[in-house]
């Protein structure tokens, strides 16, 4: 596992109540694994998290990257409205 390390110049931004934009449950990565857990049947908690894990590593890292870009655009339109909702 790689490390993610928080140095001091990393900005704390306060987060909205509520905002669409910033914090949809279903952003990028969930519908994919919605899909591919889908219709499944599982015994166990570790099944699930199993299928999960291997989801996860087949994806390509360009997936990753690629969703990365598109919640930094989505940051950028909220802030550039001053946190207002943003219809898509």
């Amino acid at each position: 596992c790689a490390e993610l390390s928080i140095t001091s110049t990393t900005e704390t931004m306060e987060h909205p109540p509520y905002s669409p934009d910033l914090a949809p449950n279903d952003f990028y990565l969930f519908g994919p694994l919605k899909k591919h857990l889908a219709s499944r049947h599982f015994r166990t908690d570790a099944e699930v998290q199993a299928a999960g894990v291997k989801l996860l590593r087949d994806l390509d890292p360009d997936f990753f990257y690629a969703g990365f870009d598109r919640l930094v655009y989505r940051w950028h339109k909220c802030f550039n409205n001053h946190g207002d909702y943003v219809e898509k």
